[in-house]
């Protein structure tokens, strides 16, 4: 992974400035950054600054005495949810268009400091958080209660979900990693209603994130992966002296990058696909940089923001490689399983991912606007125009020849075989077996069944 820096969007101050937290939506176009002055700063996915609003106490009476210790964004993009020290956490309406008046839609009063909160993709009504008093708590924006999942005899320290959103994880003050999965590992599909100590780590994991594995870092400045049953798979030691402690991490959205942060640096790390196993990916120095408070990573996993004690925030370009096609379009290889195709007459981009992870080997063009990727065992093709994208099971030999006649869906032959993929499913159509393909011979019709 090449990190490459972009542009400062919010200059240090010569003072502790410290930025709480930092977050993008999912939708990729904006990005939220809680400063020292207990104000939200919005940007646009350039790093320009579009908005801001300021957040307010639990108790309306009492003066601004509280920190922000957490920030999200709901699966939609259009809420964001503030975790803050005085016991509460304040959830903030801002639509999906700049301008849009803000609100508070909810809010869940607490016991002690919230000290961390997630909302994983696949609870759109659902958000979690940990407490200062040990417990993880799950909201309802239906109801506006809070119920607890479980509770520990240490405070909840960093909190972090699976990439398919079915489970959380929590990491303590005592070292003590727990995990709560959301569906039934049998198969019946209920919640399990129980915690599990996942492990436990050697130092406060005040690090803690999951994507391809589970990593932990903290004070000793080990980086610690482990597999999902909580057995440690490899672990990297550094100079104290050097890095002092590592202070927050953060995985690419498809989990085959991690990026950790600590004093005036942050270290990255590559899951080599081909060996099951994970390496250095180097060290980014940064002088005057002082301890890396927040990370996040743009979920296309085009750019990562870096935040300091200092309140400086930072724009990294990320990706493997990056090429251009017919000086027309431009490829970034975000991951070995991501593709991000740019348009360079007008800037508009679509992101071409493998949902089995497989990592795509080869992409083409076809009449400016029809997009074909090739992995070890799928095919994706999409439309850039509808936006649409499929992927279906193939094994690619180079050899097929491809047909765009039809607006909504894509044909492709090989080996006296026609198939037929409908933009937008992961599926194949229809097949048949055939030895004379013209677009003059062929005519395809969908039919949309009625609601």
């Amino acid at each position: 992974m090449q990190l490459r820096h972009l542009r400062n969007v919010q200059p240090a101050q010569p003072y502790l400035a410290r930025v709480s937290a930092v977050c993008w939506a999912p939708n990729n176009h904006r990005l939220a950054v809680a400063d020292h002055n207990k104000l939200v700063q919005l940007f646009d996915e350039n790093g320009e600054k579009r908005d801001k609003f300021p957040t307010k106490p639990s108790d309306p009476r009492c003066q601004k005495t509280y920190v922000i210790r957490a920030m999200c964004f709901s699966p939609d993009s259009s809420k964001l949810a503030v975790g803050q020290s005085d016991n509460i956490v304040f959830v903030y309406k801002l639509g999906l268009e700049w301008g849009e008046k803000k609100s508070i839609c909810n809010k869940f009063l607490q016991q002690s400091a919230v000290n961390c909160v997630v909302w994983p993709p696949q609870h759109s009504h659902e958000l979690m958080f940990g407490l200062a008093e040990g417990k993880v708590r799950i909201g309802n924006l239906k109801t506006n209660r809070a119920q607890t999942l479980y509770a520990t005899d240490s405070a909840v320290v960093a909190m972090a979900y699976r990439p398919d959103g079915l489970a959380i994880l929590s990491g303590h003050l005592d070292g003590s990693i727990y995990s709560f999965t959301f569906e039934d590992p049998t198969g019946g599909g209920g919640p399990v209603n129980t915690h599990v100590l996942l492990a436990h780590h050697p130092a406060i994991p005040y690090a803690l994130a999951w994507g391809e594995a589970i990593a932990a870092a903290g004070a000793d400045c080990k980086v610690v992966f482990y597999d999902r049953s909580g057995a440690q798979l490899q672990h990297f030691a550094y100079p104290i002296l050097e890095d002092k402690e590592f202070t927050c991490a953060v995985f690419n959205p498809d989990g085959h990058s991690l990026v950790v942060g600590s004093w005036n640096r942050f270290r990255t790390f590559n899951f080599n696909m081909r060996q099951g196993k994970w390496e250095e990916g180097g060290v980014r120095e940064c002088k005057n940089l002082y301890s890396v408070n927040a990370l996040s990573w743009k979920p296309d996993g085009s750019r990562l923001v870096v935040a300091s004690l200092c309140g400086s925030v930072d724009l990294f370009d990320a990706c493997i490689r990056r090429y251009r096609c017919k000086n027309e379009f431009e490829f970034t290889y975000v991951s070995p399983s991501q593709v991000i195709v740019r348009r360079l007459s007008n800037g508009t981009r679509i992101a071409l991912k493998s949902q089995y992870g497989n990592e795509i080997t080869k992409v083409r063009v076809y009449q400016d606007k029809y997009l074909v990727g090739h992995t070890e065992s799928t095919l994706l093709m999409g439309d850039m125009v509808s936006g649409k994208l499929s992927e279906v099971p193939w094994n690619s030999t180079g050899q097929e020849r491809f047909l765009f006649d039809n607006p909504q869906v894509g044909m492709f032959h090989y080996a006296g075989e026609l198939a037929l993929v409908e933009y937008g499913h992961n599926e194949v159509l229809g097949s048949c077996r055939t030895e004379y393909v013209s677009p003059h011979l062929l005519s395809v019709r969908l039919t949309e069944a009625p609601a």
